[in-house]
Parts: structure tokens; C-alpha cells; sequence
């Protein structure tokens, strides 16, 4: 079943991205780029290396983050259920709803068809379309800058996964929230129960990852016009898809978006000179050194 569904997103992404290169980037770019892709590829093979690196770090922390959170983990459920339900406080004084379950409330089955497409075939189309997109440009800054975002996001996002306990909405309170995508579509939970664990809520790295890619589209708006909109249409409805699905709280998404405001100024900062693996290491030992213990 992981397969097939695996195969299905791949499929529809994949015909998103022959669209969007066609519209957005042009034919004039893609036939220059299947001449030039080497040398363009050469000038980010450092950057392609440390992602590669991350990434594999990132499985690796997946699988054994929640058993370490356990023994050094600070639970912070109780603490973002507490935040989420004063949101909503100036508007509704005399009785506070939960944001998601206020949100969920004005639900509808369309809004879930289009929540659970974004949340599942939109996100992986707005992640991967600035890789195709800035391949395309003869300057190299913008690839490189993705890269690095994309590695700070999952570094930090992962160290915090460890750090911090947290259960999401549809988990904590299955009584007032129902996690649509699971129980609408069911098929994707085997997808999503093959890359994260449900206690890894705080932030969301759907919505630093989208706001990211949404901040990278501003800085290309000259090169690409019609992307940066499109791209901040899909960063709002993917991070408001996170809530209404009941996957993660209002707070999970406001860290999440700072997280990535943040991830694009460490790509800004490194997109001239890659970060070095040395300085990772120092990096992440620092990390691991400041977790609570108990």
C-alpha cells in the first residue's frame, strides 16, 4: 500500500512540475538548461552534498528522536493546548474555543478534498518546484540558497522533534478534533506514519518548509513573477491545512513559519559559501549540549 501511494504523489507531482516548468519557467530557460546543466549542476554539488547529509541525518533521528526525547525530551503538550486555547480569547471572552476546533467547525467537504490535496500533493510540488525553477537560472545563488534553507529547516526542526514532546491536536483531544485526513482519506496515514511520529507536532515543519520556499519565491519575483504568488497561496493553505486537518496547533504553525524566516536568512547568509561539515558537527554538538535532562 506505501507503494502505491507513494507511486500515486510522485505521479501528480511530477505532471504539477511538467506544467509549472512549461508556464513558469519557459521553454527558452529548459532548452538552455539541458545544454548548461552540468556546469550548473558543479556549482552546487558542495550544497547538494551537505542536503544529501542532512537528510539521511534527519531519517536517522526519526527513527531513534522519539525513544531520546523520552530520556531527555521537555513535554510541552500541555503548555501549547493552553496557548491554542487563549487565541481566540478577545473574540470569544466568556467561552474560549480551541483554534482547530474552532476551525474545523466552519469545515466542509470540499475544504477537506482541497486541505487534504494540499497538505499531501501541494507541499511536495511547492518544495520541489524552486529546485527545478532556479536549475533554470544562470546564476547559482538562488539554488544554493534553497539548498541551505532547506537543511537548516530540517536541522533545527529535528533537533526540536528531540527536544521537545509534544502530541498534535487529533491525538490530545480526539474527542473535539478529528483528524480529517486519516479518517477521510485513509490510505495516507501509511504515508505519513513512514516519516514522522506522532509526537513530533512542535513546530511544524510543513509550514517553516512552505514559508521558506514561499519567502525564497519573493526573492526570485524578478526572475519568476508569477511563481511568488502562487507560492505564498500554497504556503497559507498548506500551513492552514496542517490545523484544519487536526495534525498541529496554531502554535506548531507560528514557530513553524518563524523557523522559516529564519531558515532563509541562514540560506541568505551561506548562499555565497557552503556551511562546513566541521562547522555542523560544532554546531550540532553546541545543540545537543543546551537539551534538558533530567
Amino acid at each position: 500500500m506505501l507503494g502505491v501511494i507513494a507511486g500515486r504523489v510522485l505521479a501528480v507531482v511530477a505532471a504539477m512540475l511538467l506544467v509549472a516548468s512549461g508556464v513558469i519557467v519557459g521553454r527558452d530557460r529548459l532548452a538552455r538548461t539541458r545544454r548548461e546543466y552540468r556546469r550548473r549542476l558543479a556549482s552546487v554539488v558542495p550544497y547538494l552534498g551537505l542536503l544529501a547529509v542532512v537528510l539521511l541525518a534527519n531519517k536517522l533521528a526519526r527513527d531513534v528522536g522519539p525513544g531520546i526525547s523520552w530520556l531527555v525530551g521537555l513535554n510541552v503538550t500541555p503548555l501549547v493546548h493552553r496557548l491554542d486555547g487563549l487565541l481566540l480569547w478577545p473574540v470569544y471572552p466568556e467561552s474560549t474555543p480551541q483554534f482547530v476546533v474552532w476551525l474545523q467547525s466552519h469545515g466542509s467537504p470540499r475544504l477537506t478534498t482541497y486541505f487534504s490535496f494540499v497538505y499531501v500533493f501541494g507541499y511536495v510540488f511547492l518544495l520541489t518546484f524552486p529546485l527545478v525553477a532556479y536549475v533554470a537560472l544562470p546564476d547559482a545563488r538562488p539554488l544554493r540558497r534553497t539548498v541551505v534553507a532547506y537543511a537548516a529547516n530540517y536541522l533545527v526542526g529535528v533537533g526540536c522533534y528531540v527536544a521537545f514532546i509534544a502530541y498534535g491536536p487529533r491525538n490530545l483531544i480526539a474527542g473535539d478534533v478529528e483528524g480529517l485526513l486519516f479518517t477521510q482519506y485513509t490510505q495516507y496515514q501509511f504515508l505519513t506514519a513512514s516519516i514522522n511520529h506522532q509526537t513530533n507536532v512542535f513546530p511544524s515543519l510543513h509550514t517553516s518548509l512552505s514559508v521558506t520556499a514561499a519567502l525564497l519565491a519573493w526573492t526570485t519575483r524578478e526572475e519568476y513573477p508569477p511563481w511568488a504568488p502562487i507560492a505564498a497561496v500554497l504556503a497559507v493553505s498548506v500551513a492552514v491545512s496542517t490545523m484544519y486537518l487536526g495534525i498541529h496547533w496554531a502554535t506548531d504553525v507560528v514557530f513553524g513559519a518563524a523557523l522559516g524566516w529564519v531558515s532563509l536568512r541562514i540560506g541568505r547568509r551561506f548562499e555565497e559559501t557552503p556551511p562546513s561539515l566541521d562547522a555542523v558537527r560544532r554546531g550540532a554538538r553546541g545543540a545537543l549540549g543546551r537539551l534538558p535532562s533530567r
